[in-house]
């Protein structure tokens, strides 16, 4: 397939950490999506009233929606844009799936956070690690299986964060920061601008592995449906000195170390 983003989402990928894609995939899965989660759910479609939680967390998902929706030709010649060809793994399942419902109560996981991609505690996700070169992990990927506007708890977003991620771990090398070291330095890090993750179902947002997000609480009408998977690599991504033929998510990473 063609080249599916332009230099200017390349560009933007590169400075702001991010770059959405409208019809990612068809609606029509997104609902096939929403079908399957419902029945695993102790709540009512129709009935608002057995919507009693703020969030629901469902675990992995491989059925043929779920795969489908992941692997288009759109995303994949994104996936190649972004991360280079032969470089990234074909998401083989999805999950876990936060399913955010209206409602008044704090949902008690609304933190700003970047996401971890490795460690020794499967168990114990605050001790996982991430490192400059982004182990393991390619991208952060929003998949939207419902309409998402501004009520409906669409994920935020530090634009730029990612740059300032990079330039903190550098120092730490191969071992990196754990989630719970990483979060102790937000405060010093540059203000940055915020938006969020709207769209219609089918949109997706591909992320640079660092950029600095957030969920925040369901103030709409209807429940929210979104799957934050990873994109994970092959192999690592660029080596120590490494400047040559990179990457738009490494030319991100050198960027904001040399910053």
């Amino acid at each position: 397939m063609e080249e599916v983003l332009s230099s200017s989402q390349i560009k933007q990928f590169i400075e702001e950490g991010f770059v959405r894609i409208d019809n990612a995939f068809p609606p029509e899965l997104a609902a096939e999506v929403r079908s399957i989660l419902w029945k695993d759910m102790d709540a009512d479609p129709g009935d608002p009233s057995s919507w009693t939680k703020p969030v629901i967390r469902l675990g992995m998902y491989s059925q043929p929606p779920f795969i489908q929706s992941a692997n288009t030709p759109i995303l994949h010649a994104a996936f190649d844009q972004l991360v280079g060809k032969s470089k990234w793994i074909p998401c083989r399942s999805m999950g876990s799936f936060p399913v955010r419902f209206p409602s008044a109560v704090d949902p008690g996981d609304t933190g700003w956070h970047v996401d971890v991609s490795f460690g020794d505690h499967p168990t114990n996700f605050l001790e996982w690690r991430v490192n400059w070169r982004s182990k393991n992990r390619a991208l952060l990927m929003l998949f939207l299986y419902s309409d998402i506007g501004e009520k409906d708890a669409p994920t935020r977003i530090k634009v730029g964060s990612h740059l300032d991620i990079a330039r903190l771990l550098k120092p730490h090398g191969e071992s990196g920061l754990s989630l719970v070291e990483l979060v102790e330095h937000f405060p010093l890090l540059p203000q940055r601008d915020e938006i969020t993750a709207t769209g219609n179902a089918g949109t997706v947002y591909l992320c640079h592995p660092f950029l600095v997000h957030a969920a925040q609480a369901h103030s709409g009408k209807e429940p929210r449906f979104l799957a934050q998977p990873p994109l994970l690599l092959k192999n690592d991504l660029m080596r120590e000195g490494e400047t040559g033929n990179l990457s738009p998510v490494e030319a991100a990473i050198q960027m904001g170390i040399s910053a």
